[in-house]
């Protein structure tokens, strides 16, 4: 089936012409796609206080990086300088963010990092630059001229608040009106500059580094490890240097630590708690009166549930993910519940077995999922 939001492409020929290869500009992506909330609107959300956002200035050549919290007043006279405002996470404010992050669900939600919105006015931007992470740049409000160049040269400038490229030499470049949408691979360098007030949508797709991936997984393993016994050495011999490390000791405890072991399905286990993982700032809101358990599981029945815009659900073997702990269900049951991962809901009249029933009421008292609102 070819997609709208890929010029015509399926999603498997995108995958294999150009995930992670080459950009693609793709001409009306989303038809009369107008943004999901105003210049003003974006503002308000910068100075929200559980908000991560930043605002960029530049003037005479020089940029300025302010990180949030902010209030209005951060806002209110930038002189000369040309300025930008961007703000991460939006789909955890906006319930229609969230629907738009689903239309890219040809990619692993595993991938997914999040909805970031930008607004500048004339000649704002953050400077010519490269990410390591893939990006779909989907135009709202105005227009926004991109730059590209798949340059080998990413010297910074030095001293710089932003990681601005030094020496950016331009191969493309495309004015993008509302709806139109350009994807770039990681270490694509681009540099978008307002051509009026304009609007920007960044859905970004993480790329962990493997470093982060391994110490992380150490971490993950060092709870779950258990090695009986203590350092002994009964025959203990008397070297001739008492400051060296022996033999015989870097034996032993090489010998202790090869037991440490860990098969895929450790791996497996740590990827889905390391990637469901909200992220330090986040927080989640429980119910103020909640419903017993009873009148929770009717509600369900009623009207389906929710999961909260905040939420992180991924999904392996027949275990689900919920926010960084990992739940064991039956088979059955991990069939509906990887229906609420990918849709981020469960119709009415879902049948689960108690326990699983248990499960979705402890999410729904640490605010993780709610009965849906009926309308």
């Amino acid at each position: 089936m070819k997609n709208t939001l890929l010029g015509g492409l399926t999603p498997q020929e995108f995958l294999r012409d150009y995930w992670q290869k080459k950009p693609l500009l793709i001409r009306q992506a989303v038809p009369g796609f107008k943004g999901l909330l105003d210049p003003q609107g974006l503002i308000d959300l910068a100075c929200t206080e559980d908000a991560q956002a930043r605002l960029v200035t530049q003037q005479r050549g020089k940029f300025g990086l302010q990180h949030s919290p902010f209030t209005h007043d951060d806002f209110k006279d930038f002189g000369k300088a040309k300025w930008s405002v961007l703000v991460q996470g939006v789909n955890h404010f906006l319930p229609e963010a969230t629907e738009l992050i689903k239309r890219f669900n040809f990619i692993p939600h595993a991938r997914l990092d999040d909805l970031m919105v930008s607004y500048a006015p004339k000649g704002g931007g953050v400077g010519p630059h490269f990410d390591i992470y893939d990006v779909f740049l989907l135009q709202g409000h105005g227009h926004r001229r991109w730059q590209i160049s798949t340059q080998a040269d990413q010297t910074l400038i030095e001293g710089a608040p932003l990681r601005i490229l030094k020496d950016f030499k331009v191969e493309q470049e495309w004015v993008l009106e509302p709806g139109d949408m350009l994807y770039l691979p990681p270490q694509c360098a681009h540099n978008g500059i307002a051509e009026d007030d304009c609007m920007t949508y960044s859905i970004g797709f993480r790329t962990p580094w493997y470093q982060e991936l391994a110490e992380q997984f150490l971490v993950y393993l060092q709870d779950r490890i258990e090695i009986k016994g203590t350092y002994a050495d009964p025959d203990l011999k008397l070297q001739k240097h008492p400051s060296e490390i022996g033999p015989e000791m870097l034996k032993q405890v090489a010998d202790t630590i090869r037991k440490v072991k860990w098969d895929d399905e450790d791996v497996a286990n740590f990827l889905g708690c390391y990637l469901s993982e909200p992220k330090s700032h986040i927080f989640f809101d429980t119910p103020n009166k909640p419903l017993s358990e009873a009148k929770f599981v009717q509600a369900v029945d009623k009207s389906g549930v929710t999961l909260d815009l905040k939420t992180q659900m991924q999904c392996y073997g027949s275990t689900v993910f919920m926010n960084g702990d990992a739940c064991p269900v039956s088979k059955t049951d991990y069939r509906l519940l990887r229906e609420l991962a990918d849709t981020r809901s469960l119709p009415a009249g879902t049948k689960l077995s108690t326990g699983s029933n248990g499960l979705l009421y402890e999410w729904y008292l640490d605010g993780f999922l709610t009965p849906t609102r009926r309308r």
